[in-house]
């Protein structure tokens, strides 16, 4: 490699890091940036990019041992943390090319004025360092989430979804053929479908659980209210609806099944979606609550009688889940997915039968 030069895999894990950082969601920025890449320089830069996600408290603590009272730009800080996240916890990178391209990168972006601090924080950065100074830095994660998982599920349990978080997600594949966590194909057995059955998926995209649903036998109706996301179901024998399910659904049939797979926080997939941890705060939630209530007082009405509902989000957080469903009136069965107890994505469910 000449003098100078970049890789693709550290050009595209910095370009993403640093659009993610102003507010960009790394899965989608990176398969999209990751076009025309080999696979080899794919994978090099998805590692890199939600190694440093998931591990940003850590890299953050090492950086500071460098310099404590560094003040950086969000393109030096993300060379920086890809630069050190190489350097400890990639042991097939050698230091220099971690170095000397992290250096190249800060200069490309215009900075080159903190190329040389860029350069001498991390040729002082050694593969085994200090020991982390908390728990948050340790696990990586909020003191704020480790604090309510902590009240909720107990110290043991949260070390252990913590530490789930840190790791790279196992990727499965449904019996559809998609790609589908496995926490999340275990949703659509909960309803119990049988052939014939109307189906409705009230927040379907990208639409594996239709998918699966339809596998069954199910005929059914999926409704998102993102076009773009809803083309992602073209290939499946169901009819599409773009609708906005915090609003009345303009449907007159009523459903035999319905899927209540309501958007959230997303705190049960911090492996695969490292950076909300990061962007999320306990003000957020009311807000995911309230829309959440709003989408499932629009999908109980179109219940038949004698059919089953089944809420579920991707949050460990009982405003979320429990309290959500305890606006309306049961009984209401519930189980919970925990990552680090349970393989895959944390999940929350309850089902609803009429």
């Amino acid at each position: 490699m000449t003098h100078g030069s970049i890789s693709p895999a550290r050009r595209v894990a910095f370009t993403t890091l640093v659009r993610t950082a102003g507010g960009a969601f790394a899965s989608d920025l990176l398969d999209s940036l990751s076009r025309g890449l080999d696979s080899r320089d794919a994978g090099l830069a998805a590692e890199i990019v939600f190694g440093c996600l998931r591990r940003q408290a850590q890299l953050d603590f090492l950086i500071s041992l460098r310099n404590p009272k560094l003040k950086a730009t969000p393109e030096v800080r993300a060379a920086l943390r890809m630069g050190v996240y190489q350097i400890c916890f990639l042991d097939r990178i050698p230091a220099h090319a971690a170095v000397s391209e992290s250096v190249e990168l800060v200069r490309r972006a215009g900075q080159a004025s903190a190329a040389g601090l860029v350069n001498a924080i991390l040729r002082r950065t050694r593969r085994t360092g200090a020991p982390f100074p908390d728990r948050p830095t340790t696990l990586s994660c909020p003191a704020w989430l480790l604090d309510r998982w902590s009240a909720q599920y107990g110290a043991p349990a949260t070390t252990a979804i913590a530490e789930a978080f840190l790791q790279t997600p196992v990727t499965s594949v449904a019996s559809t053929g998609r790609i589908q966590d496995l926490g999340s194909q275990s949703l659509i057995p909960l309803l119990e479908i049988e052939p014939g059955q109307t189906f409705l998926d009230v927040c379907a995209a990208p639409g594996n659980k239709t998918a699966q649903a339809i596998e069954r036998g199910a005929r059914a109706v999926a409704c998102d209210i993102n076009p773009r996301r809803l083309a992602a179901l073209a290939g499946l024998p169901c009819a599409r609806l773009v609708a906005d399910a915090t609003l009345p659904l303009p449907l007159a049939a009523r459903f035999d099944r319905i899927l209540v797979d309501a958007p959230c926080s997303g705190t049960g997939t911090l492996d695969r979606n490292p950076e909300i941890k990061w962007r999320l705060s306990p003000a957020d939630l009311p807000a995911f609550q309230s829309r959440q209530r709003a989408i499932l007082a629009n999908a109980i009405p179109l219940l038949k009688p004698g059919g089953r509902l089944l809420y579920s989000t991707c949050s460990l957080e009982p405003e979320e889940n429990e309290q959500v469903i305890a606006a309306f009136p049961g009984p209401w069965r519930t189980s919970l997915r925990l990552p680090g107890r349970d393989p895959g994505d944390g999940f929350f469910a309850a089902l609803l039968d009429t």
